[in-house]
C-alpha cells in the first residue's frame, strides 16, 4: 500500500537540493531578522513610541539610534524588506523539496524527532506567516485584521525560536547534504543524466523515482530566475531613480516625483488649516513661542540632500531646506534639549505625533523644512512645514506640524 509521501516522486528531492535551499536561507534569514530587530529599535521604544509598546521580556537591548550615515535607515529597511521579497521562490523551493517528511507517519518517534517537529512548525509557519503579513503591509492591504506592527514583531520571535532550533539540529545534516554530489557534477549534468540519489535516512528520496523532467542544475536556474525577477520588480522601491519604474510591486503614491504613503486628505489637513492662519508653536522654555511660515522663512535656513525610508522598504532622496531644529530649539529658550515632542495637524492614526532623541534634535541637518528641491513643500509632503532627519523612519518626519514641544531630559 502507497503511503502519502510515496506520491512524491520527484528525482531531484534529496540531501543534496534541501541543503543547498537550506544554505541559501541561511544566508539571508539572520540579515532579515537583524534588519527588522534593528528597525523596532530605531522607532525609539526609549520614548514609548514602538509598535508593540509593550513586549514584556522580549524587550530589546536599547540604544541611541544614530543620525548618521543619514542613510542608515534607508539601508537596514531596504534590505529587511528586499530580501525578505527575494527569498519567497527560495522559501517555495525549499518547502517544495521537503514536502515528502510532512507526510511522514507517525510524525514522531522519538524525542529528538518530536522537537524537530516543533522546530519545524515554529520555523515554517513564523516565517510563512511574516512572509504574508509583510507582503500584506506592503500593499496596505490589512485583510488580516488585526495590528500589524504587534504581529509582525511577535510571529518574528516564534519564527526565531524554531530557526535556532532548527540550525541546531540540521547544521550537520545540511553539510552532509552539500557533500553528497559536487556542484561541479550537478553543473555538467543535464536532464537525461539525472539521477535521484541514493536512498538514506532523511525520507527525501523518493523509494521509486520518476523519469526527470527537468535537471538539478535547471532546478536551480529556475529558482535563481524567480528571485531575480523579484529583486528587479521591487528594488526600484529603495534605489531610486530610473530603477523605480520598474518597481512594479510597489504601490506608492507621487507628489512632485517622489513617493507619499498619506496624502493631506487622507490625513483630513484641510485648506484652512494650512492656510495663512497657521501657526508653529515651539514649547519647553520660559514661554511659548508662536511663529507664523513667514516669520520662519526669515530665520536661518539651511539646506540639505536627505534619504527619508518607511518601514515598507521604500526610500527617496530629495533635497530639503528649512530651519534646523537646533535653530527653533534656542528659541523656544532650550539650547540643549534632551528630546522633542512634535505633533501634527493629522486627525487621528498612529503617527500624528514623534518624539525625537537628543542627537537627532541636535543634528545640524536635522530641519523643520519648509521647501523640498527649491520649491515650497506640496501639500502631500507636509506643507506649510515637516520634519526631516537623518535616519529617522519615515513616519517620524511628521508633516503638518503644529507643535513642537522640546524637553530639558
Amino acid at each position: 500500500m502507497k503511503t502519502p509521501a510515496s506520491r512524491f516522486t520527484s528525482p531531484l528531492r534529496g540531501p543534496w537540493l534541501t541543503s543547498v535551499f537550506g544554505l541559501a536561507l541561511l544566508v539571508a534569514l539572520p540579515v532579515i531578522v537583524l534588519t527588522g530587530l534593528l528597525s523596532y529599535i530605531a522607532y525609539g521604544p526609549q520614548l514609548g513610541q514602538a509598535i508593540p509598546a509593550d513586549v514584556g521580556w522580549l524587550r530589546l537591548p536599547l540604544f541611541t539610534w544614530p543620525t548618521r550615515p543619514s542613510w542608515l535607515y534607508r539601508l537596514t529597511q531596504g534590505l529587511h524588506v528586499g530580501l525578505g521579497l527575494v527569498i519567497i521562490p527560495v522559501v517555495l523551493a525549499k518547502l517544495w523539496s521537503v514536502i515528502p517528511k510532512l507526510f511522514a507517519w507517525p510524525p514522531a518517534r522519538s524525542l529528538a524527532q518530536l522537537i524537530e517537529r516543533v522546530s519545524l512548525l515554529m520555523l515554517v509557519g513564523g516565517l510563512l506567516f511574516e512572509i504574508v503579513t509583510g507582503v500584506l503591509n506592503i500593499q496596505y492591504d490589512y485583510i488580516f485584521g488585526f495590528s500589524f506592527y504587534d504581529a509582525h514583531y511577535f510571529g518574528a520571535w516564534v519564527f526565531i525560536t524554531g530557526f535556532l532550533m532548527h540550525i541546531a539540529l540540521k547544521i550537520p545534516h545540511m553539510i552532509t547534504g552539500l557533500r553528497s554530489i559536487p556542484l561541479r557534477e550537478i553543473l555538467r549534468t543535464n536532464v537525461s543524466g539525472t539521477r535521484a540519489q541514493p536512498p538514506d535516512d532523511t525520507g527525501l528520496v523518493p523509494a521509486e523515482p520518476a523519469a526527470p523532467t527537468v535537471s538539478r542544475r535547471g532546478a536551480l536556474a529556475l529558482v535563481g530566475s524567480g528571485v531575480l525577477l523579484l529583486a528587479v520588480l521591487t528594488v526600484g522601491q529603495t534605489l531610486g531613480g530610473p530603477a523605480r519604474s520598474v518597481a512594479l510591486l510597489v504601490p506608492r503614491g507621487r507628489g512632485r516625483d517622489f513617493p507619499v504613503n498619506k496624502t493631506a486628505s487622507v490625513a483630513g489637513i484641510t485648506p484652512e488649516a494650512v492656510g495663512p492662519g497657521w501657526r508653529l508653536t515651539l514649547r519647553g522654555g520660559p514661554a511659548e513661542v508662536v511663529l507664523d511660515r513667514a516669520a520662519l522663512a526669515r530665520l536661518p535656513q539651511r539646506t540639505a540632500r536627505l534619504p527619508i525610508a518607511c518601514v515598507e522598504g521604500w526610500s527617496t532622496v530629495q533635497t530639503w531646506s528649512g530651519v534646523p531644529l537646533a535653530e527653533l530649539a534656542r528659541l523656544a529658550g532650550v539650547p540643549a534639549p534632551g528630546s522633542a515632542h512634535v505633533r501634527s495637524l493629522q486627525r487621528g492614526g498612529a503617527f500624528g505625533e514623534a518624539f525625537l532623541q537628543a542627537n537627532q534634535v541636535a543634528d545640524p541637518n536635522a530641519l523643520l523644512a519648509l521647501r523640498v528641491n527649491g520649491e515650497d513643500l506640496p501639500l502631500d509632503h507636509g506643507y506649510p512645514a515637516r520634519i526631516i532627519v537623518p535616519a529617522l523612519p519615515g513616519v517620524h518626519n511628521t508633516k503638518w506640524v503644529t507643535a513642537i514641544d522640546f524637553g530639558r531630559t
